[in-house]
């Protein structure tokens, strides 16, 4: 069996405090995109093992067991009684952008689980198992637009639909990492309503008044973030952002952009921005 993860972006990210657990809560909205990475799942002889196999962009440093997939099997395992798995990860969602590649390897990965293996759970039994790996992999279970708030496990549902917009995301060949990002940032409440400025104001306000809270200290400690981000609106995006706690950023379009040749030395990916992916 054969799936194809993809991303996620943030619209708006606001750090609203410092949790007892030591997480942050955050408001936030979750979209899907189409950049994606290829899963492929093919039984062998026996039960219990899993051979993992990776390819396309390097993970560097990590052993198979700190794989999410490899994690959410042996979590599975302590309850079911699974084949022996031989997994093929093609990685080209670049790690450490802000982009859920990892999150949502684990989240399809479980929904082929429960597809393969005859698990019969239900989607709210999939988000327990897949929450426990990570506060964002909750999302790529339904796999549509939601607000999110807690550590990003929460999610609501909402109907937002920009598939009349292209959407053009630029990865500068820089891995940020979540807890230095945390640490960087401060939390502060918001008065205001992120659901209802993403639904009820147009994209092209959003400028003024939707943020993501990690930009000001990313930016001011890697300034070639920010200069990526000048430049999706001078190539005209009538938003542009970066998403999660970086480093990736996205422009919103009107039309089609070929991003690739406007930035020919960093990871590009551009598509539609379907509800739905």
């Amino acid at each position: 069996m054969i799936c194809f993860p993809n991303a996620k972006i943030n619209i708006g990210l606001r750090i609203l405090e410092k949790r007892a657990d030591g997480y942050h809560n955050i408001e936030s909205v979750f979209y899907p995109v189409g950049w994606s990475d290829v899963l492929e799942a093919i039984p062998m002889d026996g039960f219990g093992k899993i051979e993992l196999h990776l390819s396309g962009i390097p993970v560097p440093g990590r052993r198979d067991d700190d794989n999410l997939c490899v994690k959410l099997y042996k979590a599975l395992l302590k309850k079911y009684k699974l084949p022996s798995l031989k997994v093929w990860l093609h990685k080209t969602i670049p790690i450490g952008a802000g982009l859920g590649g990892g999150s949502s390897d684990a989240a399809h990965f479980m929904k082929m689980l429960n597809e393969m293996c005859k698990l019969n759970l239900t989607q709210e039994e999939m988000k327990e198992y897949v929450g426990a790996l990570g506060s964002d992999c909750v999302f790529f279970i339904d796999n549509k637009p939601v607000l999110a708030s807690g550590r990003g496990e929460i999610t609501e549902a909402i109907k937002l639909e920009l598939s009349s917009y292209f959407i053009a995301i630029v990865y500068p060949e820089m891995q940020i990492s979540t807890p230095v990002a945390y640490g960087l940032v401060s939390p502060k409440p918001c008065n205001d309503s992120l659901k209802d400025i993403v639904l009820n104001k147009k994209v092209m306000d959003w400028k003024s008044c939707l943020e993501n809270d990690f930009e000001k200290p990313l930016f001011d400690k890697y300034p070639l973030i920010a200069e990526v981000k000048q430049s999706l609106y001078n190539e005209g995006a009538i938003y542009a952002a970066m998403t999660g706690s970086g480093s990736a950023v996205y422009g919103v379009f009107r039309n089609r952009i070929d991003i690739a040749s406007k930035f020919p030395t960093y990871k590009t990916w551009s598509g539609e921005l379907k509800a739905n992916q």
